[in-house]
């Protein structure tokens, strides 16, 4: 940079500035395909304001008394930054000084850095400016001190300078550098304090036009020197310099939790953290005897193992631990040869809710407990030969299973990851996923002596009351359970840069109805689809959305501008709603209804249908759906009538999992605004006219004949299920999430 521009090598610091400044908002990093600007500031930098150092340019002159046909500017030479926004470091040729200032104007129609000789004069300053003195050098006398020590008395000795600045005498010795530095061999001297001096070198009678600088601060002598007073010296002086990199590492074992997800194990290697984390699992293979070291065998096949890192956080997206798993890599073997079919019962996010409701139902806390080694107490019917120590999700599965059993708990009919226990007049419930545990009894000495025995049997972690699962936000009080996506919707708004955004009061506004959009102009499908991902996992928490996010996630093939504007709305409506959730009151009752709705050829490409659902619980939301149908419906009846079969068999999963808990219902009453759909399922005879419907849809005849549900009317005005089947003005939209149960704190 300095050649290019033809300066001086005495402003390597203007140019190594200037370099960081452009590479900090220009440099991508691969691995997060962002800026280190971005990273640090979470927005994008604007680089309107660079220009080529070195570059001529014309400073404001603002300060001197001008008249009328004066110049009013400076010519100068760009040299920089400021760390004022929107401020340039420029040189100045006439006052002979470097200036921070934003009235600059950069010449860069013509050729872009000056002749060598126009930058003649910078050149010459700073060679007179950044000259280093010569500091004599005094052989210390030796006097008698208690230490060891020598103390020399020194005249002051004058500092020659360019004639141009004024210094201080100053004075300083230092000893021969080929001498030891232990602290035996220092000398203490007295070195009288340096004054820094500012001179004022305006034009003077005195002074030629040549030497005739701005105002020059003279740094202190002491700053360029290695050898210092004794006294001046902390810390041990025979122990050496500490580097900069040296004192990071120190400080990093001060930060016991790291806050990086490596991907490789070579970068978790170099954090303490992530070390720690790997020690902790491979103690516990140890301690719970999972493998055995053996040389390798000839004929078998050795499944190879990797390391899995994640960050666990709590309900403020604070990280409360950091984990590492070390799996066996399972791709390598063939099913039928190395093993058979296998499961890992995963629990539906149907069923994590439907436990909430009924604890806040019967008014009972829920907990949390973390295996720190789900996947190693697995038993292996099989001989496995991996690299490290394996671990398969089934398998802890199974012997968690068998050890509930064993103590007299009862598995869930429907719900395979649900336990409980009865007693005479209180229940225990258990819910696992993967390494996860919640539980809650109506008798809180329950809890205390499930806790007690799991950590007996497991190396369990008790995190208290339940916070954060699944990444759900959920706060118990005595009034209720209160649940919402948390601080995922800020995260989201960050990562997709909407944080500025205007805020909506509805996701999509009617009567909008996306099509294919053939002539539109086509977007980035990474990000699209990562968009529509974002929002399909908040949809867990978030059943305002579900409608809006389902129709935009039709188009992530070929998505087109008028499908990201859609898109974005919703993320504008998220900006103004981040902690609406779902309230389960404790005083609503426990009555499962359900509502059912559909539009009738809604999608405007292939003419289908789509289904809307939900199902409360005494007013509380457990349930909803928002789903294109599988074929085409011919009539508005059709539509309706196979959303209710559909609805309908929701309802039955969640009325044989309310089994479980004791709670018999019938006759579950399914609400439509269809009076021809409901007349279709209650006549028990087969009409020609819905002969060519589907034999999976006509099973709610049945259930209607055994009095298990009931359909009924409801006016279209008072249809819940509406929400999931189209756009909604603001006032039918706010009523409709009332309804079902959502509620902001702040308001």
């Amino acid at each position: 940079m300095l050649s290019e521009a033809n300066l001086a090598t005495q402003l390597w610091a203007e140019s190594v500035n200037t370099a960081c400044y452009t590479q900090n908002r220009s440099l991508i990093v691969k691995r997060f395909w962002r800026t280190p600007y971005e990273l640090f500031r979470n927005r994008k930098p604007s680089i309107e304001h660079l220009h080529i150092f070195g570059c001529v340019c014309y400073i404001l002159n603002n300060k001197d008394n001008l008249g009328k046909f004066d110049s009013k500017s400076d010519d100068g030479i760009f040299l920089g930054y400021s760390s004022i926004p929107k401020t340039y470091r420029v040189f100045n040729k006439q006052r002979q000084t470097i200036e921070e200032t934003i009235h600059v104007h950069f010449d860069e129609s013509g050729p872009t850095f000056p002749h060598p000789q126009d930058n003649a004069e910078i050149n010459q300053w700073a060679d007179s400016f950044f000259q280093v003195p010569d500091i004599p050098i005094a052989d210390p006398t030796s006097q008698d001190l208690p230490d060891g020590f020598e103390e020399t008395p020194l005249p002051p000795s004058q500092i020659t300078i360019p004639p141009v600045i004024n210094a201080t005498p100053i004075t300083q010795v230092t000893p021969e550098r080929d001498q030891p530095t232990s602290s035996e061999d220092f000398s203490q001297t007295t070195v009288s304090e340096p004054t820094p001096t500012t001179t004022n070198l305006l034009p003077d009678p005195s002074l030629n036009e040549a030497s005739t600088l701005g105002q020059v601060y003279q740094p202190p002598a002491l700053r360029w020197t290695k050898d210092h007073p004794i006294d001046q010296v902390l810390g041990n002086p025979s122990s050496g310099v500490k580097t900069r990199r040296q004192y990071g590492n120190i400080c990093l074992y001060v930060n016991f939790i790291s806050e990086n997800e490596p991907k490789e194990i070579d970068d978790a290697l170099r954090d303490p953290a992530w070390v720690s984390a790997m020690q902790e699992e491979l103690a516990e293979f140890i301690r719970n005897n999972v493998c055995l070291l053996v040389p390798r065998p000839r004929k078998h096949t050795i499944i190879g193992s990797k390391w899995i890192f994640m960050n666990k956080l709590d309900e403020v997206g604070t990280i409360i631990r950091n984990k590492a798993r070390l799996v066996a890599q399972g791709y390598r073997q063939e099913e039928g040869i190395d093993y058979d079919e296998t499961f890992a019962p995963v629990a539906r996010l149907e069923a994590i809710r439907l436990f909430l409701a009924f604890a806040a139902h019967m008014n009972f806390k829920v907990f949390q407990m973390d295996i720190k080694n789900a996947f190693l107490n697995g038993k292996l019917n099989e001989e496995v030969y991996v690299a490290q120590p394996p671990g398969f999700v089934d398998t802890w599965y199974d012997t968690l299973s068998t050890f509930f059993l064993s103590k007299g708990f009862e598995r869930g009919k429907i719900d395979s990851t649900s336990f409980l226990k009865k007693y005479p007049k209180h229940i225990l419930l258990v819910q696992i996923y993967v390494d996860d545990i919640i539980f809650g009894s109506t008798n809180p000495k329950l809890c205390e002596k499930f806790e007690l025995l799991m950590k007996t049997e497991y190396k369990m972690s008790m995190m208290g009351e339940l916070t954060y699962f699944l990444g759900l936000q959920i706060k118990q009080s005595e009034k209720g359970i209160y649940i919402k996506p948390g601080k995922y919707v800020l995260d989201m708004l960050k990562k997709f840069d909407l944080t500025s955004c205007t805020p909506m009061k509805t996701p999509m506004a009617p009567p909008l109805s996306l099509d294919k959009d053939s002539k539109g102009k086509p977007v980035d499908v990474t990000l699209y689809r990562g968009m529509i991902g974002s929002q399909l996992y908040l949809t867990a928490s978030r059943p305002d959305i579900m409608y809006s996010t389902c129709l935009c996630a039709r188009y992530q093939a070929e998505p087109k501008e008028s499908h990201l504007t859609a898109v974005k709305r919703i993320f504008r409506y998220l900006k103004g709603t981040p902690n609406l959730g779902l309230w389960y009151s404790k005083d609503s009752g426990f009555d499962l209804t359900a509502y059912s709705d559909s539009d009738f050829a809604g999608c405007k490409i292939d003419r289908k249908s789509t289904t809307g659902g939900c199902h409360l619980l005494g007013g509380k939301l457990v349930s909803w759906t928002s789903k294109k149908q599988n074929y085409v419906s011919t009539s508005t009846s059709e539509a309706e009538y196979v959303a209710a079969g559909i609805c309908c068999a929701q309802v039955l999963w969640l009325r044989n999992q309310l089994q479980d808990y004791d709670i018999q219902l019938s006759k579950i009453p399914i609400y439509c605004d269809d009076t021809s759909a409901i007349a279709i399922a209650n006549n028990p005879v087969l009409h020609y006219k819905t002969k060519h419907i589907e034999v999976r849809y006509h099973f709610i005849r049945d259930h209607v004949m055994n009095g298990d549900i009931e359909l009924h009317f409801v006016p279209t005005e008072y249809q819940l299920a509406d929400l999931f089947t189209k756009p909604q003005d603001v006032t039918r939209f706010n009523m409709l999430i009332s309804e079902l149960g959502m509620l902001n704190p702040d308001e």
